[in-house]
């Protein structure tokens, strides 16, 4: 299994980005992918996750509004469009994957999630 994100850069506060994270090597095509945040001298947060199969997301209270999960031409391409980003949005973000189907499909429980990206940097700065 691969995950490897794209995307990031730095931005002025209220600016946009966009990442993606394409998913490789699964058996099915239904499956949880998740993004999470690890500022600088913090633990990694989940702030987003959607299921593959049905496209139904989850999102944390502080990006809910400002962050759009969705998914690419192949249903394992996942896109989190980011606006209005704050300096709080600084870090770097990973994408993650489980296939875990007994539990629901959410960014809050980082163990579940048993592949990850690499991570890519994101800075929000004036």
């Amino acid at each position: 299994v691969q995950l490897v994100e794209s995307g990031g850069g730095e931005v002025q506060p209220g600016g946009s980005l966009r990442l993606s994270c394409e998913a490789s090597g699964y058996t099915s095509s239904n499956f949880c992918m998740g993004w999470f945040r690890q500022a600088p001298g913090k633990e990694r947060k989940g702030i987003a996750a959607l299921y593959t199969g049905s496209g139904i997301t989850y999102y944390t209270d502080d990006v809910k509004g400002r962050f759009t999960l969705s998914q690419g031409n192949a249903k394992t391409t996942l896109i989190l469009q980011m606006n209005n980003l704050k300096r709080e949005d600084t870090g770097t973000y990973y994408c993650a994957a489980h296939e875990d189907r007994d539990v629901p499909c959410a960014a809050d429980t980082p163990p579940l999630f048993a592949s990850w990206g690499q991570g890519t940097q994101v800075t929000v700065s004036s």
